[in-house]
């Protein structure tokens, strides 16, 4: 008898600690003020509908920081050094089928993206370290490829980095914008 109370004691100490547990308020992170975004080739990749055979060729995930009043390149980015090219991790992209960029080609598979900003050119990297906050541990090692490419600016600023693709005869134009400054990367497939 001494045996059961004492599992029934136990049984009932377990169900109220268990229902303090599911009663317990979840803590969820705020919202990010740089939000995470994605964003296809073709841009309509992901909202198919039935009887659509639109297949993803490239998909970029990025976070998307605000110029908040602030001037962005060259002063909150440096010149000539490594950006995550967003903000929070650095950016994803994922190529469904090879591509080439730059006269490289470069295998399906999931990549970074840095850029190297300058005031009239940026240097553009696909590198194979992904799943990394910002560029604190970009390895130079790991590049599958850097490309130059001019800076286009725009009249208007850009309050959130942007990035978005333009079709091409035989590819697509990754455009990548902020603030005043635009750049443009031609992928081939």
């Amino acid at each position: 008898m001494k045996n059961i109370l004492v599992l029934v004691f136990a049984l009932l100490c377990f169900g109220v600690k268990a229902q303090e547990a599911i009663n317990a308020e979840v803590k969820f992170a705020a919202a990010d003020p740089s939000p995470a975004d994605i964003v296809y080739f073709p841009l309509n990749a992901a909202k198919v509908k039935a009887g659509d055979a639109t297949k993803p060729i490239i998909k970029v995930i990025y976070s998307r920081p605000q110029k908040k009043g602030r001037e962005i390149f060259g002063v909150l980015e440096q010149y000539g050094n490594v950006w995550r090219f967003g903000a929070n991790e650095n950016t994803e992209i994922r190529f469904f089928e090879k591509v080439t960029i730059g006269g490289k080609k470069i295998k399906a598979g999931v990549y970074s993206l840095f850029a190297i900003p300058n005031k009239d050119t940026w240097t553009i990297i696909i590198n194979k370290q992904t799943d990394r906050w910002g560029a604190f541990t970009y390895d130079e090692s790991k590049d599958l490829i850097r490309v130059n490419v001019p800076v286009k600016t725009l009249a208007k600023p850009i309050e959130y980095f942007s990035i978005t693709f333009t079709p091409l005869t035989e590819g697509a134009t990754l455009i990548a914008a902020w603030d005043k400054t635009q750049v443009e990367l031609p992928i081939a497939f």
